[in-house]
């Protein structure tokens, strides 16, 4: 059920309702904690709720109509009537009623009806308070705080936790900082206690990912074994995600919803997508992002992060993506800078790969006196394979060019793991690729094997983003989303599309924080970069279909003994 607006136990600054998942984030305070003093702190406070755009039910759906300049929040038919004949003509023209959250008056609904005044539904108060010029509502009315914070006039109906009547803006100020300071926060990851800033922080990234999967209302082409994290990552409060098996009626469903599609693009017919255009149905590709878990895909095991493109996909340069449209329109802000600087000393600390993190291994050793190469193989029918590899599958031919690129290195070719594992097509028979590599070598993590190398030949794989978080040399020999800002050598043509030179601090912004999503393998919730890479430090990751993993394990083994 919605919440009362006067229940005073309710926060302002509070976590949306996600199914299945305790989020509250807040409790009332103990007696004698201090209130929040200073004006610039309560500046900082209210600049930060403002740019994040959070705070009572923001998480609601956008009003159909956001021109309206008065907005009106009423209780009752009487108090309706008595304030339209405030009104003049213009206003009343451009007004919006409200009935306050969780109120049934069938008096008001027949005053609207009778006066043809326009109605609004519960909606999220920012989509309307940026237009508005003026709110009338009673002062436990959550609206009133934050129109207050958006520098809205408010004219307050009745006493309130938020404002009195004929209050000025500053006592109506005061209100709301001692309103919000009546509760404590707590981190929703760490369990610890928390600032309302890192409240508002946390409510930001939701509100970031509600805003991108509110028209996102079915899913097609998901494995089974995924489908509990993509209904998580694409979750909104408004819609359960729905999953079809059949392309026809997905898109029958998604037109009917007026909707779009999530779907897997390695499993999309070829005729999808003429098939949901014709319907007017955009379609929505996801696929696992750069951080994906501790654990191979090929293995089944369910990925902690994933890409949500709607423009294409980040392997397919053919056509434009929402990854490369970040990498090539962003204006980076310092503080996004520092954040990407941050987040890339952690990886390379805790030596963070695609698969989680370091694993104790011994490599060969190296011969000192010559550069070493690495070649990393790929799993040859891999969508990003076809679509950015120039022409170019074949892992034996990467060995090859690279040799040719690099006679007189020492190269180190290292199947992929989900070929090795006898999953996936590539297999290179190692005396085929010993007569251009060095050595052929297995186990241990990337993140280890990357320490020790000068330099890196791709096709298409993450392994080159990774060398580039390393300060190793990159080049490319397909197109990956890495190359082609000025940051690799690039063999393949780069599309204009690309023109742009890039810092490697702006590249991972891009790639690790703005581009994915990510899903705390804990909680449960969606989180940050930084939670997830935190989870998998601390070794405090959950593959909750482990058994099935297992006997996929088993599986590659008797498909390596076959062969």
């Amino acid at each position: 059920m919605p919440v009362e607006a006067t229940d005073r136990r309710i926060p302002l600054l509070r976590a949306p309702p996600l199914f299945g998942v305790h989020a509250a984030g807040s409790r009332t305070h103990t007696a004698g904690t201090p209130l929040l003093i200073g004006p610039e702190a309560v500046d900082r406070l209210f600049a930060s709720i403002l740019e994040a755009r959070v705070g009572g039910r923001f998480w609601m759906p956008p009003a159909e109509r956001t021109s309206a300049a008065i907005l009106v929040r009423v209780r009752s038919a009487a108090e309706a009537e008595r304030l339209l004949a405030t009104l003049d003509e213009t206003e009343r023209a451009t007004s919006l009623w409200f009935l306050p959250v969780g109120r049934a008056d069938r008096a008001l609904a027949k005053w609207f009806v009778r006066e043809r005044v326009a109605v609004a539904a519960d909606v999220d108060p920012w989509s309307l308070l940026d237009t508005a010029t003026r709110l009338h509502a009673h002062g436990d009315d959550e609206w009133v705080a934050l129109a207050q914070i958006a520098g809205r006039p408010v004219v307050v109906l009745s006493p309130g936790r938020f404002g009195t009547p004929g209050g000025d803006a500053a006592q109506r100020r005061q209100a709301i900082v001692e309103d919000v300071s009546r509760f404590a926060y707590r981190d929703l990851f760490t369990g610890e206690d928390a600032t309302a800033e890192t409240m508002i922080s946390q409510l930001a990234e939701w509100r970031r990912t509600f805003d991108a999967n509110r028209n996102i209302v079915a899913a097609c082409g998901m494995a089974w074994w995924k489908r509990f994290e993509i209904a998580r990552f694409l979750q909104t409060p408004q819609h359960p995600l729905r999953f079809f098996r059949s392309e026809r009626r997905a898109i029958a469903f998604a037109a009917r919803r007026r909707g779009a599609i999530a779907i897997w693009p390695s499993r999309m017919s070829e005729h999808m997508a003429e098939a949901a255009d014709a319907k007017g149905v955009p379609l929505v590709r996801v696929e696992d992002g750069f951080i994906r878990s501790v654990g191979l895909g090929s293995n089944l095991v369910p990925p902690s992060s994933i890409a949500v493109d709607r423009l294409g996909i980040h392997y397919d340069p053919h056509r434009p993506s929402d990854l490369e449209a970040i990498l090539a329109d962003t204006v980076f802000s310092p503080a996004l800078l520092s954040r990407a600087r941050q987040l890339q000393r952690t990886i390379l600390d805790a030596g963070i790969s695609k698969y989680g993190g370091d694993r104790r291994h011994v490599f060969p050793a190296r011969t000192q006196a010559r550069r070493l190469v690495l070649v990393p193989g790929q799993v040859e029918d891999d969508m990003s394979v076809r679509l950015g590899g120039g022409g170019l599958s074949s892992n034996l031919e990467l060995v090859r060019r690279t040799r040719t690129a690099e006679p007189d290195a020492e190269i180190w070719f290292r199947p992929h793991p989900d070929v090795d594992a006898g999953h996936r097509k590539g297999l290179v028979p190692d005396d085929e690729a010993l007569r251009h590599a060095d050595r052929v070598v297995r186990g241990g993590s990337m993140a280890q094997l990357l320490e020790r190398v000068d330099a890196v030949h791709v096709l298409t794989s993450l392994t080159g983003f990774e060398a580039l978080l390393r300060g190793r040399e990159v080049t490319c020999h397909g197109l990956p989303f890495y190359a082609g800002w000025g940051l690799t050598r690039d063999l393949a043509r780069i599309p204009e599309r690309r023109g742009r030179r890039l810092t490697l601090e702006q590249l991972v912004a891009a790639a690790l924080i703005l581009y994915p999503r990510y899903l705390d393998p804990v909680t449960g919730l969606p989180c940050s970069p930084e939670v997830l890479i935190g989870r998998m430090i601390r070794g405090a990751t959950h593959n909750r279909l482990g058994w099935v993993t297992r006997i996929r394990q088993l599986q590659g083994r008797l498909t390596r003994l076959w062969r």
